[in-house]
């Protein structure tokens, strides 16, 4: 027991710096229980897509995976990016804190599945407005070249001709 308690002790101290426990009487904190629900969520939704369906899939072939879980996925990846948040900004404490190890964990481990095993990509919404500057950008010097040559006086060549 002499050895056992400072133990015990260091592990639960572990768990409460790295926002796992609220303290050591109440247990898991609820961002963390809410986020490892979500987690189970997806890995079963995974998995439940997965059934029966390898033996003629061909491994890069995961639409049913992304199109069906593409919901659970997106509720995991928003919460554990608000946790983030919330963390950075310090939380109830007031000062910038870590996110649960095993949330960290997890996370990394979902959207390794999610991206690299399944294949499965998150439209990116800042697409159009990137597509659009760019093609502002790249049609100034276009645009500024016309107005040049429509605005400026042109000097009409005359041609003198022998006699």
């Amino acid at each position: 027991t002499v050895l056992t308690r400072p133990v015990f002790y260091s592990r639960e101290l572990f768990w409460q710096e790295w926002n796992c426990l609220k303290n050591s009487s109440e247990g898991l904190s609820n961002s963390t229980v809410e986020f490892l629900d979500l987690f189970n969520k997806s890995l079963t939704c995974f998995e439940h897509n997965l059934q029966g369906q390898t033996i003629y899939l061909s491994p890069n072939n995961y639409t049913e995976v992304c199109k069906n879980c593409n919901e659970t996925y997106k509720k995991l990846n928003d919460l554990y990016n608000n946790l983030q948040r919330i963390n950075r900004q310090g939380g109830e404490s007031g000062h910038s804190a870590h996110l649960c190890i095993d949330v960290e964990d997890a996370m990394n481990i979902t959207r390794k599945l999610w991206s690299r095993t399944f294949n499965c990509s998150v439209p990116c919404s800042d697409t159009v407005p990137v597509i659009a500057v760019s093609s502002f950008i790249l049609f100034l010097p276009i645009v500024f070249y016309l107005s040049s040559f429509l605005h400026s006086k042109q000097k009409k060549r005359i041609l003198i001709l022998r006699k």
